[in-house]
């Protein structure tokens, strides 16, 4: 089987079906979804969808990347790819688009179990396109990498480094640096939108927002030099990061710095 799609969920409501609805209408067959619920107990999980591609588990857990990691023992899929309730596909042929990634990948004789493909995201929120790098280097995983729902990664890399549910937050940014620095992972962009991202969830909440750079200072320092940190840092000062994350993020100009950061990556 090619793709796991992963959807954890915990008293979801009808996000839950709008979900599962966004894969099932794939043109690309070759795939299963994983559906880890974790104790809904608001009558979502028994109004799920039925189909024989879904496979429901009900188990506790400590939280969504714990949730996250049991879903992934379970998935038999080549690729996994999670997505939250509320996300979804974008439109009905992004898993036959990233099959054919795939089938380059193989091509080139790629290590598949080592391999990450990313897309594009639609920002539910904003309604506007998050342009991902075409390319994954230091800097990047410093300042910007993909949003999660957007990445198709090797099962392989899954089973291999569970995702660390002591970073409440930032536990696939973590696994995502593990990737590029530990397990010396191929990246690939794939020129389209992967995912529909909902936004809002618990990691954008105001509160949450110091516990999120908190986590991502200590991520940082696990993989990166002191130099590479100070460098990184020092670049992030001098373009006036916190000015574009204001923009990236207010509905009036969120279009228009994704265009431009579309401009700078020339495509």
């Amino acid at each position: 089987m090619r793709f796991s799609v992963v959807v954890v969920c915990l008293n979801p409501g009808d996000k839950l079906n709008r979900t599962l609805d966004s894969v099932l209408s794939q043109t690309c067959t070759d795939y299963e979804i994983v559906v880890k619920d974790g104790g809904s107990r608001d009558g979502s999980v028994e109004a799920m969808r039925s189909d024989p591609k879904i496979r429901l588990y009900r188990e506790k857990d400590g939280g969504i990347y714990e949730a996250m990691n049991q879903a992934v023992s379970y998935a038999e899929g080549d690729f996994v790819l999670f997505l939250n309730c509320g996300d979804f596909l974008p439109d009905e042929r992004v898993l036959e688009r990233t099959s054919a990634y795939i089938e380059k990948e193989t091509g080139r004789g790629t290590d598949l179990s080592r391999l990450v493909l990313y897309g594009d995201t639609m920002g539910e929120k904003n309604g506007v396109m998050i342009v991902s790098p075409p390319h994954i280097d230091g800097f990047t995983c410093y300042r910007n990498i993909p949003c999660h729902q957007a990445c198709f990664y090797s099962r392989e890399l899954c089973l291999d480094k569970p995702y660390d549910p002591s970073f409440r937050i930032r536990a696939d940014y973590e696994h995502f640096l593990w990737c590029f620095y530990k397990a010396g992972a191929r990246f690939v962009h794939m020129d389209f939108a992967a995912a529909s991202y909902e936004g809002g969830g618990y990691s954008e909440s105001r509160e949450n927002r110091k516990r999120d750079r908190q986590e991502h200072r200590t991520i940082t320092k696990i993989y990166m030099g002191g130099w590479e940190l100070l460098k990184y840092r020092a670049v992030m000062t001098m373009t006036l990061a916190p000015l574009r994350r204001a923009m990236a993020e207010s509905k009036g100009f969120s279009g228009v710095y994704h265009r431009l950061k579309k401009l700078l990556y020339g495509r």
